[in-house]
Formats: C-alpha cells, structure tokens, sequence
C-alpha cells in the first residue's frame, strides 16, 4: 500500500489525543504480573508492541508456552528476564528482523544468576528456549551501552529475586532517561531501587498493587512539533502530556525551540505554536539519552537546510531496521547528503533540492520512518509513504489525526 500526502492550508490548527506512552505501559504490565494483588493500569498504549506484551501475558496464564513477539524489541526482552525467573517453561520468537535483533548481552546477565535459556537457531539471537525457575539473583556485570531495555528488563524482576540484585554497569551508559523511568516506575508500585553510579543495587521486597495512569507518548509528539516547525502558524494542542515527565523524550519541548516551536504547558495538555526565530547556522546535538528523536529531528533539519551533527545514535542500528542506513537512502532521494561516521554519529549536508514532488519514501518495517518523513507534506507536494501501516506499532491513529488537523491522504 502507498499513501499519497498533500495539505493545503499550511497553518495548522486542531487537538490531537495522543497514545499512551508504550514504554511506560510495557514496564506497567510486566509489575502488574509481578504484584501479588490486580494493579489498573488507565490510558495503556493501543500500540501494537503493548497489546503483543499485554496479549502474551493474558495467553501465559492461561497455559500458553510458545509466544511470537513480532516487531515488539521491548517485548522480547522484558519476557525473557520475567520468563526466565518464573517457574515456567517457553519459547520466544519473533518477525525475521526480530531474528536479527541481538539479545545475547541480555541472556548472558540472566546466565550470571543461574537462568537457564538455549539459542533455537542462530547464537545470540530469538528465537530462545526458556527453561524458568525462581532464581536467586545475586550480582551481574552488564554492557550499558548497547540497550537500557536489557537493564530494565533485569530491573523489573529484580525484586522478585529471593536475594536481590545488583548490577554494576560497564561503558557508556545509553539511554539514561529509560533506566530512571524504569526506576519510577518501580517507585510508584513500592520497590526501591538504591543507584550509586554504574551500580544499581535492588533489595528482595514485594510490588505493592496500585492503579498506574500512563501519560501520552512525547516520542508521538515530536511529529507534531516538527509539523509545527514546518508550518507557516501552528495552534495545536497535544492532549495528556505533563511538564514534569518520566519520558526523555520529553526533552523535545526545549529542543525544538531552536525550530521556532513555542511550548505552553497547561494542565495535562500541551500547547505548541510557531514563533518568528532565526534559525542557526548549523547544528549539533547528542541523541544518547533520546535516540527515537534523532530520524524526526534529521528530517527537519533537512527540510530546513542546516547543516549539522548527530552523535549518540548507536542504538539506532539494531532497532526495526538499521536507522541510520535509512535516513541517509531517503534523505538522499532529496539530494540531501547523510555522511555516516564511525562513532555513532552521522553529518547532515543541507541541500537545495528539499522542495522536489512526487517523492516515494521507504518505511523498511520500521514505524518512526513513516512518522518522521511524513511531515514533509508541508513543503513537497504528493509526498508518497510506502506500507503506512507501520504506524500500528506505536501510534495507530496517526494518519487519521493527521486528516483531522488538515492533511489530504489517498
């Protein structure tokens, strides 16, 4: 399928009700099986990555043992720790990209406690057989620096453990914001987590049963914002976020004020508009601690020809698809050149030829690609989006807000 994008009025207006965050809902479902009493989880992200973990759960009590992750990245991991400390018996598998998507830093913690789990087909990668038990816990030495979902997953079964845990972090520690949402998480259903440095420290206790209202997703607002920057006037109102946010990407808010867009906080709503700013003259900027920024970021940056740097993106090659890779092939379709570096960092070369039409861009299975690119209706007619239905993954009713707030999509 091929949607074709256009909008005529660029002076957008409107309300738009968010998703909830899915990484917020991901961590509330694996501790609402982890309490001892039901927990209510309110506004629990419609993403399809949600409902796979949220569905997996529902068939594993009730004696499913051979579960097929899809696309979900933070499924497959969170179920490998909390399977592999229960006394359960399945096999995790997944998409074929899935199969590609490392997991071996992850199993390898869990093996330092004792966790018994056996690779079906290629070594360090799904699909995975797990043998589960109550494990002991103790302590792990971890990679920091290649996913916070694989210290979060360790995390969120860390109180179970009849000794605890305690996992000393080694490298660059990426992601930071996702660990400390994690640990606030945890907070809210009354487990502790005592951090020193690269040390987190977790001692055995129970998770208290506790209604959890998950916030809107801010990695959803972005394209929002970067429709605003495009604009000629922008008044939308983006429903259920908060200023005081567990997300880090909630960190777009100032950063796109180098774009011209203008937030308002309100109570639990966020109000964003186009300001008259000048623009720099290029652009630098580390995506460690918000990587799900960096593609939307990149295409504005393009569409408003400032030459910059992106570092910080080494988590984003071995997400749905290598996003780097990515960004610089339809980046290129706009004559706009992506200089990819060899310390997770990637040049931007700002380009004249931006405002082309009839523009094909490639989605690669991978949700924030078909998000990010779309915004550039703004400014290139017929923008076509190829397999739209990627959205599902994290933001389902994308395309139809977008119809709501103006844009034509055939």
């Amino acid at each position: 399928m091929l949607y074709t994008l256009n909008i005529a009025n660029k002076k957008l207006k409107g309300s738009v009700q968010l998703p909830g965050s899915k990484s917020e809902s991901n961590r509330a479902l694996i501790i609402q099986q982890l309490c001892t009493e039901y927990s209510s989880i309110e506004n629990l992200s419609a993403a399809a990555d949600t409902q796979v973990l949220k569905h997996i759960l529902t068939e594993f009590k009730s004696g499913g043992s051979n579960f097929d992750v899809k696309l979900a990245g933070t499924a497959m991991r969170f179920l490998t720790a909390f399977f592999a400390s229960r006394d359960y018996n399945v096999i995790l598998t997944g998409s074929e990209r899935m199969k590609q998507r490392p997991i071996e830093i992850l199993v390898n913690a869990l093996k330092q406690i004792d966790a018994n789990i056996e690779y079906i087909e290629k070594l360090g990668f799904p699909p995975i057989k797990i043998i589960g038990k109550k494990l002991q816990g103790g302590k792990i030495s971890m990679d920091g620096s290649v996913s916070s979902q694989y210290i979060t997953a360790l995390l969120l079964i860390a109180p179970t453990l009849s000794n605890g845990l305690e996992i000393e972090l080694t490298g660059k520690i990426t992601s930071e914001p996702y660990i400390e949402m994690t640990i606030q998480v945890m907070a809210h259903f009354g487990a502790e987590v005592k951090r020193d440095g690269n040390i987190l420290q977790i001692k055995p206790q129970l998770y208290t049963a506790k209604k959890y209202v998950v916030e809107s997703d801010w990695s959803a607002a972005s394209y929002w914002y970067a429709m605003a920057a495009l604009s000629e006037e922008a008044d939308i109102e983006l429903i259920g976020l908060k200023r005081n946010s567990l997300q880090g990407d909630g960190v777009l808010s100032k950063l796109f004020e180098t774009f011209g867009v203008e937030t308002t906080y309100n109570e639990n709503t966020v109000h964003i508009s186009k300001v008259s700013k000048q623009l720099p003259n290029t652009f630098e900027y580390d995506f460690s601690d918000c990587p799900d920024l960096a593609q939307t970021v990149a295409v504005i940056i393009a569409a408003l020809k400032i030459p910059s740097k992106f570092s910080g993106l080494e988590t984003l090659l071995i997400k749905e698809t290598n996003r780097v890779e990515a960004l610089k092939n339809e980046l290129g379709k706009m004559g706009v050149e992506v200089i990819i570096l060899n310390n997770g960092s990637i040049e931007i070369i700002s380009s004249q030829r931006i405002n082309a039409s009839n523009i094909v861009i490639e989605t690669y299975d991978d949700h924030r690609m078909a998000m990010a690119f779309a915004p550039l209706a703004l400014i290139i007619e017929n923008l076509k989006i190829n397999n739209p239905s990627v959205v599902e993954k994290s933001y389902p009713n994308y395309w139809e807000h977008l119809k709501k707030i103006g844009f034509s999509i055939s």
